[in-house]
């Protein structure tokens, strides 16, 4: 059987042996999922990586202590959350709480084969106000409408990764969401009044 066609329990059993490949098939398997949690949590593409890399360096060294009690990726995902929470912690120490803006290159590169290069920006630009509205959010509230809404986990499943109870996850998300429309109505408002006066400069 190859590495791509074991389940994850079988590559993590031989990952517990020492089997190397197994569990860098579990890495590529993951990790995609893996930075999209982490970038979700912490908007900037470089500590991302950061988290990305420091998840899997934790897993591999408590490789050994997993006993399969959840599964592999729920495993993965609590230990993200923690190294996102670990960066996020060093960032207000130091005083840097605003997004990384730096991320221009996603708008200077069209690739044809990709399809309108209009309709690409429009959903980046989406992409990066849904990222705005998150970060303007209480830690507790972003934490479950990340795992909850965007990663499509169940309650018991954010339950386990956040260690709270179900029913904490669930009065969560309801006020979660509320938060997170007032946010989006107010920076949709914001970005209306910004066009509307670039408008009028133009026509000047």
């Amino acid at each position: 059987m190859t590495p791509m066609e074991a389940s994850d329990q079988d590559l993590l059993e031989r990952a517990q042996k020492g089997d190397g490949p197994a569990f860098d098939a579990l890495v590529n398997r993951h990790y995609s999922r893996i930075y999209g949690l982490a970038y979700r949590f912490l908007g900037n593409r470089d500590e991302a990586a950061d988290a990305t890399q420091e998840t899997f360096l934790k897993a591999f060294q408590q490789l050994s202590r997993f006993r399969g009690r959840s599964a592999f990726g729920t495993w993965l995902f609590r230990i993200c959350v923690n190294c996102c929470q670990d960066i996020l912690r060093k960032r207000r120490e130091i005083a840097v709480s605003q997004l990384d803006g730096n991320e221009s290159e996603d708008m200077s590169v069209w690739d044809p084969n990709e399809g309108n290069p209009d309709e690409l920006i429009s959903e980046r630009e989406r992409a990066r106000a849904i990222q705005k509205a998150l970060a303007q959010l209480d830690p507790d509230f972003r934490q479950v409408l990340i795992l909850c809404d965007m990663e499509g986990l169940t309650y018991s499943e954010v339950a386990e990764i956040l260690r709270i109870p179900e029913g904490t996850v669930k009065s969560r998300l309801h006020r979660a969401r509320w938060a997170f429309k007032e946010v989006w109505v107010r920076t949709s408002e914001e970005q209306g009044r910004t066009a509307d006066r670039q408008k009028r400069g133009e026509s000047l």
